[in-house]
């Protein structure tokens, strides 16, 4: 496959800053990340010289050259999974992800991915934007949620799906069972999400600093009995996607995902000894979190298009439990 070369002039109005910063704004379809290991390789010329610093200044007028190098040979296998795919064409592939699958490799988990799964089914079909590890793949979802996803079959598709989640068009629709009662039962969370402080591995919200989020709530049902601590459904519809963010906002409103391992306590102690119901509620093994629904513009008709995916059997089954526990 050959190498990509772009050639960007820097407009006057982006004078003195970064030059990581300036390429990220022209080269949204990439990661920041992507973007600043390409500096640091020796990929990227500023006015005809390589240069090495991510933070380095540029002037207005400056001309960049930006030299992706052809993929390496991808060490990552195909792998023959099921992967419930509800809708395809030759620009994208709509994937209902069972809970407990990773969307790509990573550390530890190089082989039963959706990547590798897509790998075996499409071959090179797939849009290369990416990089080796990640082939189609525009986001992605926690490994223990459930739900859609979309993949790029293309660099055009995937290009214009990229620009459309950075814009914050897409239309995502979320459904996750929350200890308690939020209150208001429907609102709005915008609160700033960043690294925590206490485990880089987590988010937080950050009064501080961090990136704007704004998570749209509703409740749908509640679920109480003098047996059960209250337990409600709640749909979010995301008009931002910051990592792990319902779990993070839910968390901060003092109702946190039933199940989350990591935000939030896992278990809950009940007023009164119901060990039926309380064992399935506490080991339900994952956050009780599922992405419902996608709705963007599709990148060759133009069209607005909309998906809509079943909860797993797990999600289907507690829900059907509380209802009997439930007065």
């Amino acid at each position: 496959m050959e190498k990509k070369i772009y050639n960007i002039n820097v407009p006057l109005s982006y004078g003195g800053i970064r030059i990581d910063k300036f390429l990220q704004s022209q080269l949204n379809q990439f990661s920041r990340t992507r973007l600043q290991n390409l500096i640091q390789e020796g990929f990227i010329k500023l006015n005809n010289n390589t240069i090495y610093e991510v933070s380095k200044k540029i002037k207005g007028e400056d001309k960049i050259i930006v030299n992706f190098p052809s993929p390496k040979k991808t060490l990552i296998k195909p792998f023959k999974m099921k992967l419930n795919i509800l809708f395809e064409d030759d620009d994208i592939i709509i994937i209902n992800k069972a809970p407990g699958t990773v969307v790509h490799p990573g550390a530890g988990n190089y082989e039963r991915t959706i990547v590798n799964g897509l790998l075996f089914k499409y071959k090179n079909k797939l849009s290369t934007i990416g990089g080796v590890l990640r082939p189609g793949i525009v986001h992605r979802i926690d490994k223990d949620t459930s739900g859609i996803i979309v993949v790029a079959k293309n660099d055009n598709a995937h290009i214009n799906l990229s620009k459309q989640f950075s814009d914050h068009s897409i239309k995502r629709s979320y459904e996750a069972l929350v200890w308690g009662v939020l209150k208001p039962k429907n609102g709005k969370i915008e609160e700033k999400i960043s690294r925590s402080i206490k485990n880089r591995q987590l988010m937080s919200v950050r009064k501080d600093k961090g990136k704007n989020a704004i998570t749209n709530y509703k409740t749908l049902k509640i679920f109480q009995n003098l047996d059960l601590p209250k337990i409600s459904l709640i749909e979010c519809n995301l008009e931002t996607g910051r990592t792990h963010q319902i779990r993070v906002h839910m968390n901060f409103k003092g109702n946190s995902i039933l199940g989350d391992k990591s935000y939030g306590k896992t278990k809950k102690k009940f007023k009164k000894i119901n060990l039926n119901i309380e064992k399935k509620i506490n080991n339900f093994g994952r956050q009780a979190l599922h992405a419902q629904s996608l709705g963007f513009v599709h990148p060759r008709t133009g069209k607005e298009i909309f998906f809509k995916a079943e909860k797993p059997m797990d999600f289907h089954i507690l829900i059907k439990n509380l209802e009997k526990a439930s007065i």
